[in-house]
């Protein structure tokens, strides 16, 4: 089913749409932004915490690939200094909905991929919402594409949970550096941001949620809380486990480490604002209590049930991109309709 699913991807993402239909103007440049902590910072969790800064990012236009949207490349440093440096720089593709500038500024979204690292399906979700007005920032985790050297063996989900605890921290710091630069577009109403993830990216939107104020909607794709169980039971991370019990860690000691980024465990932050969630039946990676663990905590916000496993949702692929990019409007943000 997952070969079926990425194979109808790849299918859809090889159409004449996305190649440029002419030059864009602009060359690279580079520009500087300015993080302020949120208003209410005090709720972030600790380790989620940045102080006043500023930092240059690059951008580099790639065209107009169709007539309502361009897209761009986007670097700018980590928050976080790790020793594979490669990993320590941010990159980003921006989808731009051309429609879109300072008098008529399109909501953003952060936009954040799968486990695997296939971006497609992120980079299908970004193309639907540009076209549909919202700007989004697809954002390529630590140790994800360009962020991994080829002899590096270091991944974001690493046998050593404590490893795992630390390329999520980074993750959602980067994400918060990430939402600082969208919401310094003109084009981009700064205080309409939200996030987008599917799966791993997901777990990591809601974390992210939780430690970014300025994250006032997200819409979260077959994602959950309790995330020590789902890593314990997931069939795709059994060898991160067997790694674990032979160097003799335990199942209480790996659960306890990875509590510190549970998504649930901080839920309560996220309280009152715009949520989606999208969810299979019958997911045999994140199991159904984990589904409501996540749920609960966050107030038990709009919950959609697809048919199906968790790749089985490939069978419902365009309504989850309808509901995904009818979600993030402007008219139905500004509504509260989901």
């Amino acid at each position: 089913m997952k070969n079926i699913a990425l194979s109808l991807l790849t299918a859809i993402l090889a159409s004449p749409a996305v190649a440029p239909l002419r030059a864009e103007t602009r060359a690279a440049h580079a520009g500087i932004v300015e993080y302020a902590p949120a208003a209410d910072e005090a709720i972030v969790p600790e380790r989620f915490r940045l102080p006043a800064h500023t930092f240059q990012f690059h951008e580099t236009p790639l065209g107009e690939m169709t007539e309502d949207l361009a897209i761009s490349l986007v670097e700018f440093p980590s928050p976080v200094t790790t020793p594979h440096e490669v990993n320590n720089t941010v990159h980003c593709e921006y989808y731009r909905p051309l429609g879109a500038d300072a008098e008529n500024a399109a909501p953003g979204v952060i936009v954040l991929h799968i486990l695997g690292g296939d971006f497609e399906l992120a980079r299908l979700f970004c193309n639907a919402l540009a076209h549909r007005g919202t700007a989004a920032l697809f954002v390529k985790m630590p140790y994800y594409g360009p962020r991994r050297a080829a002899d590096s063996q270091r991944r974001m989900i690493s046998p050593d949970p404590r490893q795992t605890v630390e390329g999520m921290t980074q993750a959602v710091l980067d994400i918060r550096r990430a939402a600082a630069w969208l919401g310094s577009r003109p084009e981009v109403d700064e205080d309409d941001l939200g996030v987008f993830g599917i799966s791993l990216g997901g777990i990591i939107g809601a974390l992210a949620m939780t430690a970014e104020p300025r994250l006032q909607s997200g819409c979260l794709l077959l994602a959950g809380g309790d995330i020590g169980r789902v890593a314990w039971e997931a069939p795709e991370l059994e060898k991160v486990r067997s790694q674990w019990t032979e160097q003799g860690g335990t199942k209480d000691e790996f659960l306890a480490i990875l509590k510190t980024v549970d998504p649930a465990r901080y839920a309560a932050n996220a309280r009152g604002r715009r949520i989606l969630m999208l969810n299979a039946k019958d997911d045999e990676v994140i199991p159904h209590a984990c589904t409501l663990s996540l749920w609960k905590a966050f107030g038990e916000p709009e919950i959609i049930w697809y048919d199906g496993g968790h790749y089985g949702v490939v069978r419902h692929i365009f309504s989850a991109l309808s509901r995904t990019t009818r979600f993030f409007e402007k008219d139905h943000a500004q509504a509260g309709a989901q």
